[in-house]
């Protein structure tokens, strides 16, 4: 799986280098829309010809909010820590780690605070993103399943949840899509109260 991301990266860069005309460009959003759109509805799909996962879904209560809790805490944690190696002050570096894999949000919400940081939090989190779709299937093999949802943050219920459902099963693609959200939701609140701090 993970040889195919890189392979389709690649071939994305190939194309575009060498081949595609410069109004192409002007498209791609739509493009990526419809992909992504065509990518949900196919795991859709395979989540709901899996009747029993809703009912094992809804025991497991209030330990589905422990998830994404302990994703935004972790990203949080982890990014404060490198900042503190790179001599950042703490609400820089967290607030960047509170970005989960939301680049084009939390990009924004840091360019009044600061252009530089503003860059940072985008180019952090595409990485994240990158990162995880390489790292999502080796997660779900060595770690297991709940573990890789981890890798995606905010991006398990959109981007990362097909991976993360081909590498796992239908119980933990509902659970990505769910954590996702939440996280998703957690990023305009959180990202400016740790700049604020």
């Amino acid at each position: 799986m993970t040889g195919k991301i890189l392979g389709a990266v690649a071939a994305g860069v190939a194309l575009g280098f060498f081949l595609l005309p410069g109004w192409v460009l002007d498209y791609t959003d739509l493009i990526i829309d419809i992909g992504l759109m065509l990518l949900l509805f196919f795991v859709g799909i395979d989540i709901g010809m899996n009747r029993s996962v809703f009912g094992r879904i809804r025991n497991m209560g209030l330990k589905i909010i422990l998830l994404p809790f302990m994703i935004i805490v972790g990203s949080i944690l982890g990014a404060a820590l490198a900042g503190a190696l790179l001599g950042m002050p703490f609400n820089e570096s967290g607030a960047v780690g509170a970005g989960l894999g939301w680049y084009t949000l939390s990009s924004i919400l840091m360019a009044n605070y600061s252009n530089e940081l503003s860059t940072l939090a985008f180019i952090a989190n595409v990485v994240r993103e990158m990162m995880a779709f390489i790292i999502i299937p080796l997660v779900a093999k060595k770690i297991g399943f709940l573990g890789a949802i981890a890798p995606a943050g905010a991006t398990a219920m959109d981007t990362g949840l097909p991976i993360i459902s081909r590498a796992t099963d239908s119980e933990t693609a509902i659970l990505a899509f769910i954590t996702g959200a939440i996280c998703t939701f957690s990023v305009p609140i959180i990202v400016p109260l740790i700049l604020n701090l």
